[in-house]
Order: C-alpha cells, then sequence, then structure tokens
C-alpha cells in the first residue's frame, strides 16, 4: 500500500487493482441475484394467471430494466447502485393467486405499485407512511406471505422424491459450505434431474418458445387488484427492499440518491408491467457484493461493479424462455422446491424482527397468521387483510412490558 506525505501527516491511498476484480463481483453479483430468486419470480406470476410465455415475457422484463436502472444509475452518480426484481413481491403473488380480473388486472396494479414507488420519490409524506409501519407488523406479513412457499419442498418430497430429494441435500450441504452458492447449485441439480426425467418420459420442449420474446398485456383496472395487490406489493417491496437497500448502502459510505432511484425504480416498474414485469427495486442482500470492499478497494471505482451487473443481467435475460420451458416440463413441486429453499432464510429474518420485541407480540403473530391464512375477502387478498388486522390489534392492545 502506497503513502503520500504532507509534511508530517501521512494519507494511505487505497491499494492498486485492476478493473478484473469489479468486474468479477459484478458478474458474481448477477449471478447471485438472478440464481437465487428466479423460481420465486415465475412462481409469482405463473399464481397471478399468466401462461408460460407471459411468465417467461415478464423474468425478460424485469431483467431487462433492473439492468438498464443499473447502468443509468451507477454510471451518472459514480456509485455501486444495485437494483434487483421485488423477491418479496413475487412471493406476495405467490401466496395471492389470481385477482378479480385476471392477468390483465395484476398487471395493472404492477404498473400502480410502479406509480407509488415514483410519488414516494418525490412526496415525503407518503415515504413517512411506509416509514411509519411499525416493523414487527410489515415483517409478521412478510413472514406470513413467506411461509405457503417455504412449506413447499416440504409438500413436494411424497410427489417427486427421485428429483426433490437430491436438491434438498444438496441446499443443505451448500448451507453449510458455501451458503451464497447453496441455491445455485440446489438449482443446478434441479435442472439436471428435471432433464433426466423429461428424456426418460419423452416429453417434448417448445422449442421455439425459449426464444426470448415479450408478450404484451393491456392492463385491466379492478379496484380489487388495486386493494389486494398494488398496495401490498408497494409496502413489501418498499418495507422489505428500497428501506433496507439504503441502510445497507450507508454501511458502506454510500448515500444513495433516493428521488433518482425511486424514479428509476418505479418507472422501471410501470414500462416491465405490460410485458408481465412485477416490480423493480434498490436491492437488499445482494448490494455488498458490488458496495463492499472485495469489489474494488477504491471506494470511487465500486461502481464498475454494479455496471457490470446490470451488463451481466442483460445476458442472463436471454436464459428466461429456456427456463420456462424447462420448469413447465420439470416434474410436479421442482420449481417450488427452489423457490422456498430460497426464501428460508428471508422467512427466519422476517420470523425474528416480527416476534423478537415482547411489546405488540401478539399483534404481529396475529399478522402473521392472516397472511399465512390465504384468505380472500371483497376479493382482496390476505396480505392487506393482515396488515389492516395487525395495525387494528396493535392500536387496541397496550404494550406488554418485557
Amino acid at each position: 500500500m502506497s503513502t503520500s506525505v504532507t509534511g508530517t501527516a501521512q494519507v494511505e491511498s487505497p491499494p492498486a487493482a485492476g478493473l478484473g476484480q469489479p468486474i468479477g463481483a459484478g458478474i458474481v453479483t448477477a449471478l447471485v441475484g438472478f440464481t437465487s430468486s428466479f423460481a420465486v419470480v415465475l412462481a409469482g406470476l405463473t399464481a397471478m394467471g399468466a401462461t408460460s410465455a407471459q411468465a417467461a415475457s415478464g423474468l425478460l422484463a424485469v431483467c431487462v430494466t433492473q439492468a438498464v436502472g443499473m447502468i443509468v444509475l451507477s454510471r451518472r452518480y459514480r456509485m455501486p447502485i444495485t437494483l434487483a426484481w421485488s423477491t418479496p413481491g413475487a412471493a406476495l403473488l405467490a401466496s395471492t393467486g389470481a385477482v378479480a380480473g385476471g392477468w390483465a388486472a395484476a398487471v395493472g396494479a404492477f404498473a400502480v405499485a410502479g406509480g407509488l414507488i415514483v410519488l414516494t420519490g418525490f412526496w415525503d409524506r407518503l415515504g413517512a407512511l411506509i416509514v411509519a409501519i411499525p416493523v414487527e407488523i410489515a415483517q409478521a406479513m412478510l413472514a406470513g406471505v413467506l411461509l405457503p412457499l417455504c412449506l413447499a419442498p416440504v409438500k413436494a418430497l411424497p410427489v417427486s422424491p427421485a428429483v426433490v430429494v437430491p436438491v434438498i441435500v444438496t441446499w443443505l450441504v451448500l448451507q453449510r459450505f458455501a451458503p451464497r452458492w447453496s441455491v445455485l447449485a440446489a438449482f443446478a441439480v434441479a435442472a439436471v434431474g428435471s432433464s433426466i426425467d423429461i428424456a426418460v418420459h419423452h416429453r417434448r420442449l417448445d422449442l421455439p418458445a425459449m426464444v426470448p420474446h415479450l408478450e404484451w398485456t393491456v392492463p385491466h383496472w379492478s379496484w380489487q387488484a388495486m386493494i389486494g395487490v398494488a398496495v401490498p406489493l408497494y409496502v413489501v417491496t418498499m418495507a422489505a427492499q428500497n428501506i433496507p437497500g439504503t441502510a445497507v448502502m450507508r454501511t458502506f459510505d454510500y448515500r444513495v440518491p433516493w428521488r433518482a432511484a425511486m424514479t428509476v425504480t418505479g418507472l422501471g416498474t410501470m414500462l416491465g408491467a405490460p410485458a408481465g414485469g412485477h416490480a423493480i427495486n434498490l436491492a437488499a442482500i445482494s448490494a455488498a457484493l458490488s458496495a463492499a470492499p472485495s469489489a474494488h478497494p477504491d471506494p470511487k471505482r465500486r461502481w464498475i461493479a454494479a455496471c457490470t451487473a446490470g451488463c451481466a443481467y442483460l445476458v442472463l435475460a436471454l436464459a428466461s424462455g429456456a427456463l420456462v420451458m424447462l420448469v413447465a416440463a420439470a416434474p410436479e413441486g421442482v420449481l417450488e422446491t427452489v423457490a422456498g429453499l430460497a426464501l428460508i432464510a428471508t422467512l427466519a429474518s422476517a420470523l425474528t424482527a416480527a416476534l423478537t420485541p415482547a411489546a405488540h407480540r401478539s399483534a404481529a403473530a396475529l399478522t402473521f397468521l392472516v397472511a399465512a391464512s390465504g384468505i380472500a375477502l371483497l376479493g382482496i387478498g390476505a396480505a392487506f387483510w393482515a396488515l389492516v388486522a395487525g395495525l387494528v390489534v396493535r392500536w387496541f392492545l397496550p404494550p406488554v412490558a418485557s
């Protein structure tokens, strides 16, 4: 490490490093972000009523919009601003299921959620309202949404044991020795097992459908979808992704340009919605892969990692159609198993944040149970009712002394 001397003061300068280090970090960021949760995205879009082609289009849309957003923000502000699709939002869609108005209504709800994200960047009171939602209530709602998905590997065991058992074992072993790659390895085993099953049973793959393309849907405006999908999608995206994402960046001494980030991610969500994209946002967990010193010793050069991650996502987007076709031909429960394993750590964190504070534990528990129940009242999904129930009970019951 070199030092420069001015009088008696010595100022350490960052060690020299080439472009290979941030470029490698950016590629790893994209690979980890994509493989760790693309199955959740496909499960959510399919549950909303998307066909295989529409689900592939949605995966392609979020890949492209977040890639472009990363490239624009990182180059403009010279910061490693990493974007991601809303994994909690996709889990919410998977647990909510079809809404009144079908897939077109879901697309309309995606667009409205994007509009709310843009509005948050310009209207401080809306952002303050999201921040004012008690952490334990928001996390309990997220945990309830995630629970049915995390139960999927257990439910799939008796259905497709020949493929599911090796997937779970691989995930468990990698959790011990290389947690970052556990979901990627589990997906690789699932892909191999599914390919063998497809060959043994002589299933045909629709090769033309593997070519990436966009399926456009005209949004339909349904009040049930607005309340039951758009509002919860906006809340979980803000509370579980955008706000934590800015906190992660602060730990590495980066101050995310809030208005610009909300504008880019909100507009990206709105533009991607007609193609089936549900939501993009600031990355939270994967943000550290590009913002940490391991990406580059010089903080002013780490933006290259985020920019590289955006370029890598453009390449990964080309695999969207092939992945959907593989998933469609795979044995029952394989996609759900990979998605469930990918969300277990998030579920554990959400439950810890929801139930650790003793003061309002009953309200948090009720929120969790309502969200996990999957009930739909007046055509509105459980996530919205869980949030309402939790806030009402928290207001009505006095805090319990710890």
